[in-house]
């Protein structure tokens, strides 16, 4: 059955637009090529930048047990890859391809230069010790990418016109999506690099407000630690498993709900007698400064809503909105009764902590007026669990 090559490149195109690793990308047009044009075998060497040189990345077909691909590099200023740059803005031999029989006929023809056809003969050379009979640069503007080499046909009919052309095409798309998915990659890894500055500095600011309010040191960690286990038994108990942008959200929120003491004067903070009803409103605005300090930061949407909103309560009492119910996004519910779990069971500097079990016991019977119901049940399955 005749192959469709107009359909195959048009449905290897849009393949490619869906890989964004390099190297997967390659395994996929190589096997491709070896199972639609019914060659022997395929091979790839791709440009390594750590090396130097271009690897042997993917080898489908016959030669797979002949060549140990993880190997084999060839330099960067082999004759091989001389041969293919000095022809990068010109056709070899009237195509963008080398046929070794093609070459072969136009080195016994005589016809070249001595220095043209030394280079020829061990370009020849080298295509021979990888049996392959079509050898395809990759190009990007003016850099060469890679290297493809084809075997012979199963049949053992020369290449046809039609054949060459659809690899010809199918090498110049995978070029660009070579580039593409370098460049994809590269973004993630920058992404992830700051990612991690931007944990590390979260952590940072954490350690800020803890260095502030002395009595208060550890807590952020632990209402982080606690906030994660509630969340994932909320998961596990409602069948409502979180995605990982939710829980990095609470993370990132736990960290930071106490972010706007940093601007409450530490003497309230620290104070050991009763507050009077101006010191309690001072301390009850650190939500809201922590929103102001957080809100130029836009990767800070998702965790701004635990921040701002962990001391709202279930019957509209809290603050600084008086949400009601299921109005307080479940973020900040979490947060709120790992934060009052927290604070009830550490020395604070106007009382001592309470026993375990009395926080427990206040915790339940707070719940629907202060506390989500969903949450405070979570809560307390863990405790009974032995998991807090």
């Amino acid at each position: 059955m005749a192959i469709d090559y107009k359909k195959e490149l048009e449905r290897a195109a849009r393949n490619m637009i869906l890989v964004h690793d390099p190297d997967s990308l390659i395994r996929m047009i190589v096997r491709m090529i070896v199972s639609k044009a019914k060659i022997t075998h395929a091979s790839f060497f791709l440009y390594d930048k750590e090396k130097q040189g271009y690897l042997l990345k993917v080898s489908r077909g016959s030669l797979v047990k002949k060549v140990p691909w993880d190997l084999i590099c060839i330099d960067k200023d082999d004759v091989l890859i001389r041969f293919f740059k000095e022809h990068q803005s010109s056709l070899i031999f009237g195509r963008e391809a080398l046929l070794y029989t093609q070459a072969e006929t136009t080195l016994k023809s005589a016809e070249l230069k001595k220095g043209a056809a030394q280079q020829l003969e061990q370009v020849l050379y080298q295509m021979e010790l990888l049996q392959a009979h079509v050898c395809i640069p990759s190009y990007f503007r003016d850099q060469l990418l890679g290297l493809l080499f084809l075997g012979r046909k199963n049949n053992g009919r020369k290449f046809i016109d039609e054949e060459l052309d659809f690899f010809i095409a199918l090498n110049s798309n995978v070029a660009m999506a070579i580039r593409n998915a370098r460049l994809f990659k590269e973004l993630e890894s920058e992404l992830e690099h700051k990612h991690q500055l931007f944990v590390r500095t979260t952590i940072a600011l954490a350690a800020a407000i803890e260095a502030k309010d002395h009595y208060t040191h550890g807590h952020t960690t632990r209402v982080t630690n606690l906030s994660i286990e509630i969340a994932k038994g909320i998961g596990h108990r409602f069948k409502n498993n979180f995605d990982e942008k939710f829980l990095e959200n609470l993370h990132i929120a736990s960290l930071l709900h106490d972010i706007g003491k940093i601007g409450v004067p530490e003497h309230i903070l620290n104070k050991r007698s009763d507050l009077t009803v101006g010191e309690r409103n001072r301390i009850k605005e650190h939500p809201m400064i922590g929103v102001n300090i957080l809100r130029p930061i836009k990767e800070l949407e998702g965790p701004m809503l635990g921040i701002k909103y962990h001391h709202e309560r279930f019957d509209g009492q809290g603050y600084p909105e008086g949400l009601k119910g299921q109005q307080i996004p479940l973020i900040a519910s979490i947060i709120s009764v790992a934060d009052s779990f927290d604070a009830m069971s550490t020395d604070r500097p106007y009382r001592l902590a309470l026993e375990k079990k009395a926080v427990i016991n206040e915790i339940s019977s707070l719940s629907g007026r202060q506390f989500c119901p969903r949450v405070t049940d979570t809560f307390l399955e863990l405790c009974r669990e032995g998991k807090i």
